[in-house]
């Protein structure tokens, strides 16, 4: 099936596309500098669509001062009210996140589609396992996933019997297994590009790794076109979680990848604090490169060969190597210094 490719401001997304890490701000839409603010920090951390809940007029007429000033391309997030989804556009919004089938009269739906068609401004279907229309949630011969692709393709007749196919689909469920197989099910039926990810996964820890799970055997399969992990934590977390899921698949280059080995009894070091103190201190670098910080030099510079830097712990000193070969005994206190120097001068930084 030809797939279709949209675009979001200047992203483009599906059709073979790279693949986009958005997030949403938790700021008062209304508060426009607040929300800036978030924006320009969450744009620095390498997210490249932004979403904004907007709850009323007030949040709609915002959307003109936050989308001029806003680095990257901006998502309103609206539910029930169409009038919100006319404004935001007037307000110059890149995209829209909005059910139709939610919004009431067909005629409501008629005319978000006729100043979307003028505007060219995509619109996602959003379809989330905890609030389905009503003949479904209480459909007990169907699967949730059945549910949800079912809700999905609703929204989506009423856009294409609109001629508008400006669409992206999103199906999020909090279960992890729920949520792969209503996104395999759908990419194989829909040429629309899928927005992956699972919806109230949770905290930092437990919501980092379900989502991992879920989005990373999705698009380790060829499913997705962009993606958000969402947590409940700072937005920031939601990014940089995305970053290195994509980067974990040779999705996306640039930055460093960072390996470590696990802890044992034949470590010489505090290698968790030393592991810890690298990210720290090499992270912003943008050249992809990898560093490997190891516990002990007894395999540590063979297991981590493939590493362009590492160090490994030894009694009181320690080893600084490049792409497997030691080139370095240096006092374990200066290891860090040491490695960095050398970073450096090769990077010219």
């Amino acid at each position: 099936m030809k797939k279709i490719k949209i675009k979001i401001g200047n992203v483009e997304i599906g059709a073979g596309s790279s693949i986009s890490v958005q997030s949403m701000t938790n700021t008062k839409t209304d508060d426009t500098k607040a929300t800036l603010n978030q924006i320009e920090k969450l744009a620095n951390e390498g997210c490249e669509l932004i979403r904004l809940a907007v709850l009323n007029k007030n949040c709609a007429y915002a959307l003109k001062e936050i989308v001029k000033y806003s680095p990257i391309p901006t998502i309103a997030d609206i539910h029930f009210d169409y009038r919100l989804a006319l404004i935001a556009m007037d307000m110059g919004i890149n995209a829209l996140r909005l059910n139709p089938g939610n919004i009431g009269k067909i005629e409501h739906t008629m005319r978000v589609v006729e100043a979307a068609k003028k505007t060219n401004t995509p619109i996602r279907i959003g379809v989330n396992a905890g609030s389905l229309e009503k003949d479904l949630y209480e459909n007990k011969s169907m699967t949730l996933e059945d549910k949800m692709i079912e809700s999905a393709k609703r929204h989506i007749k009423i856009l294409e019997d609109l001629d508008f196919h400006l669409i992206k689909i999103s199906l999020k469920s909090s279960d992890v297994l729920t949520t792969i197989k209503a996104y395999k099910k759908m990419y194989d039926i829909t040429p629309y590009p899928l927005h992956i990810g699972l919806t109230e996964s949770g905290t930092l820890r437990g919501g980092l790794i379900k989502s991992s799970v879920a989005i990373g055997s999705l698009l380790s399969q060829g499913i997705g076109d962009t993606i958000r992990v969402s947590l409940t934590e700072d937005p920031i977390e939601e990014v940089k979680a995305g970053i290195e899921i994509l980067k974990t698949l040779n999705l996306k280059k640039g930055g460093v990848n960072f390996i470590s080995c696990p802890t044992c009894g034949r470590t010489q070091i505090d290698l968790i604090s030393l592991a810890k103190e690298v990210e720290k201190r090499f992270c912003n670098i943008k050249e992809p490169i990898t560093i490997a910080t190891m516990g002990c030099p007894v395999n540590g510079p063979k297991e981590a060969a493939s590493a362009d830097y590492g160090i490994a712990g030894a009694i009181n000193e320690g080893y600084i190597f490049k792409k497997g070969q030691m080139i370095k005994k240096v006092p374990q206190k200066d290891l860090l210094n040491e490695l960095e120097k050398i970073i450096r001068m090769d990077l010219k930084m």
